[in-house]
């Protein structure tokens, strides 16, 4: 019987969330601080023009990545799941699907990426100013997408075995690795936004290599063998169904962040741009640790779920929801309250700090209500119900943030295009709310029938 099982249907909920959430909550915010860090010192280095050179690249990024978050995500549900069942061999044929997978879906769209990469930058609203440094930057990193989506569905796979504390290693590889590197190529090789891209290739290869020696000579019961890797093609759909939703939303910010960065530019100007990307940085370092308390909360719920023990699946969310709820209001305070303090840490630039302090208000108004709407999300996503979550996460995107990003420029200008994000966070919230009343109404029931 596989040893982390017992734990996990047994243990009290509290302790297991906070055993699965802080690596996680660890891995995540370090994970954050690759774009953080390097958007500080390409601000300091390089300048505010680097730094929207950035922020257009930065939906491109989220087009690759959300393979590794689909395959991650997708293949982690049906491990954790069939682990919570006693069914280790379905979990190891998930996980050299989900390597399969993975590396063939990224080598496609790489290629596409290096044969359109001056179109797809303009497209994505690099001005002539700005191009220049994006391509720099973009023809660099797409050599490690492979590395980025390998090291997320990684993390995903090692966490959903019960070993929430080797996810986060290498993570912690690639981030102490990327933040000594920067420096290095930005300052004393002169490199700029290049020199970025670089370390940052290394520091994911790193991280890669980290994994591929934990799986061949850790505790992982995913050590690689030849019948793992054998394709089938039903688990493979089911993989990237389940991991759907995760994609979709990926897909779905990048498209926004396309259409967010224009109106930008229609509206104000290149500062903006540069202003939006350190905004977004910000806020990622914030929503960071309620992504991490929601990924230790999906594995305990798909443990639990797939075990029939439905009281637990409700106990775990509501905890998980408490304490993610609790980081996003003091995230809240510190950039409703200190805004010209965090934009300083990134630029000395006083046009970009001074008008800064209302876009990064105005964005953080409703941030305390994301605790909820990460967690609520994922708990779909983690007892195999991805329709419900992709719901949640189209209406958000979709049919609230879109329409808003167009509409509410007309009536309140540069403001309305900032404004766009909260209002949407809001409607979500409440399209969040009728589905998770909905849900525990039928967990409530499956609990009366296995009392």
């Amino acid at each position: 019987m596989y040893s982390q099982r017992d734990p996990i249907l047994k243990d009290n909920l509290r302790t297991l969330l906070f055993k699965f959430s802080v690596p996680s909550i660890i891995g995540m915010v370090i994970s954050a601080l690759y774009n953080f860090i390097d958007t500080i010192f390409v601000g300091n280095g390089v300048g505010s023009i680097a730094i929207a050179a950035l922020t257009i690249v930065f939906p491109i990024q989220i087009l690759m990545l959300a393979i590794g978050i689909m395959v991650g995500v997708g293949s982690a549900s049906i491990i954790s799941r069939g682990l919570g069942r006693g069914d280790e061999s379905l979990a190891a044929r998930t996980v050299g699907n989900a390597i399969i997978a993975n590396i063939v879906i990224n080598a496609l769209m790489m290629a596409v990426a290096f044969v359109f990469i001056d179109n797809i930058l303009k497209f994505f609203g690099a001005s002539e100013s700005v191009l220049p440094y994006a391509k720099d930057y973009l023809s660099i990193i797409l050599f490690g997408f492979v590395f980025f989506s390998s090291s997320l569905a990684a993390n995903h796979i090692i966490r959903a075995e019960g070993r929430p504390r080797a996810a986060i290693y290498p993570m912690i590889i690639g981030a102490v690795l990327n933040i000594i590197l920067d420096p290095v190529f930005i300052f004393i090789l002169g490199m700029g936004v290049k020199g970025v891209a670089i370390a940052t290739i290394i520091s994911q290869g790193a991280s890669i290599l980290y994994v591929t020696f934990y799986l061949y000579f850790g505790k992982s019961i995913f050590r690689p063998r030849a019948g793992m890797f054998r394709i089938d093609f039903r688990l493979m759909k089911n993989i990237l169904i389940i991991g759907f939703p995760s994609f979709s939303t990926a897909i779905i910010d990048s498209i926004i962040f396309l259409i967010f960065n224009r109106a930008i530019l229609y509206y104000g100007n290149d500062t903006y741009i540069a202003i939006a990307g350190i905004v977004i940085r910000i806020v990622d370092l914030i929503v960071m640790p309620i992504l991490g308390i929601s990924y230790g909360f999906s594995t305990i719920a798909s443990f639990n779920y797939g075990a029939k023990l439905y009281s637990r699946v409700k106990k775990i969310l509501e905890e998980a929801v408490i304490w993610a709820s609790l980081i996003a209001v003091a995230g809240f305070a510190a950039t409703m309250f200190f805004p010209r303090y965090l934009l300083r840490i990134f630029t000395e630039n006083t046009e970009v700090i001074n008008n800064g302090i209302m876009p990064m208000r105005i964005i953080v108004i409703f941030l305390p209500i994301m605790g909820f709407l990460i967690v609520g999300g994922m708990l779909f996503q983690a007892i195999g119900k991805p329709v419900p979550a992709l719901i949640i996460n189209f209406s958000r995107q979709v049919i609230f943030l879109l329409p808003a990003i167009f509409i509410l420029p007309l009536f309140f200008g540069l403001n309305g295009v900032f404004l766009s994000w909260p209002v949407s966070d809001f409607l979500s919230f409440i399209v969040t709310l009728i589905f998770i009343l909905f849900e525990v109404r039928l967990i409530n029931k499956e609990i009366v029938k296995y009392s």
